[in-house]
């Protein structure tokens, strides 16, 4: 066989075979192969999680741990010039957005729920917070029974919602609720003075409070209505991309490279403003990275 022929025939098998791998692509996957794209969805004030830097751009921890999906895709697919947009997202249209195919991956702060793995797919936890409220210091409140008859504020679209009219009923309290479009709104609010506290998760309060024009004057409440897991969101019944969502968040847990990625975001210096939340890993947390698990609360 001359050399040309040889040329020939290989080039010929290895279309055939990329023609294969095409058509044995399936969901998500497929999506991005066909498209030449894959889109991330991004929170704008979730902070240290996702939100933007100085220059708009999103950044944040999970924004880095859904950047090493988006390079497993790449390799996957072969694709290595392959366009990623980013799209923002808020508490109330990530879920929509993901499932009518706006977004192929949800990176922000959202709690996996078995409510919620009705509609949608989470990877491995990254992350275990506590829902509590912030509050001004001079508020004299010191515990969840004092907001009864008070007016509260939390994120519309969130699983703190839920949370509040259970706590309510169960505690025959009587709170007057309003909502924010996003966390930095719901802080506002608070700080404002519309609301006497912000109902919502441990860390981003604290996120929220290190970001504010006086950090000294906001504390948070040591009281938890239910601790939650954190995820990324990809769309449900698409196995093979969930395959590769697991297999890609496994490898940076056991590989300990987590633990780096954690250091960078909750216990150092962060844009834009360099401060440090000094937010160390937690019991739950360790376990979390310990042993990789997509297990939602009820």
């Amino acid at each position: 066989m001359t050399l040309f022929k040889q040329f020939a025939l290989g080039a010929a098998l290895a279309l055939a075979f990329t023609a294969v791998q095409a058509e044995a692509l399936t969901g998500t996957l497929k999506k991005i192969k066909d498209t030449g794209s894959m889109t991330v969805g991004y929170r704008e004030s979730s902070i240290p999680f996702s939100y933007l830097d100085g220059n708009g751009k999103p950044i944040g921890y999970a924004m880095e741990l859904c950047g090493k999906i988006v390079d497993a895709v790449k390799a996957d697919l072969q694709m290595p010039n392959l366009k990623v947009n980013y799209a923002p997202v808020t508490s109330s249209n990530r879920i929509p957005l993901l499932e009518n195919g706006t977004i192929d991956l949800e990176c922000g702060s959202t709690t996996n729920s078995v409510a919620r793995q009705k509609q949608v797919a989470f990877g491995p936890t990254y992350f275990v917070i506590n829902v509590t409220a912030a509050v001004k210091k001079d508020s004299g409140i010191n515990d969840f029974a004092q907001l009864g008859g008070k007016t509260i504020v939390t994120t519309s679209g969130t699983t703190s919602v839920p949370l509040l009219k259970k706590y309510e009923k169960t505690k025959d309290l009587d709170f007057k609720e309003i909502y924010g479009k996003d966390h930095a709104e719901s802080f506002l609010l608070m700080a404002d003075g519309r609301a006497v506290a912000f109902v919502m998760d441990d860390i981003l309060l604290a996120g929220q409070i290190a970001n504010s024009k006086d950090p000294a004057a906001y504390k948070i409440l040591p009281g938890s209505l239910r601790s939650e897991p954190y995820s990324m969101m990809l769309r449900k019944d698409d196995p093979e991309f969930k395959a590769l969502v697991d297999k890609t968040i496994d490898g940076v847990m056991k590989s300990g490279a987590i633990n780096q990625i954690y250091a960078k975001w909750f216990t150092s210096a962060i844009p834009p403003k360099g401060i440090n939340l000094n937010f160390a890993e937690t019991a739950a947390i360790k376990e979390a990275f310990a042993h990789p698990n997509d297990k939602g609360v009820e």
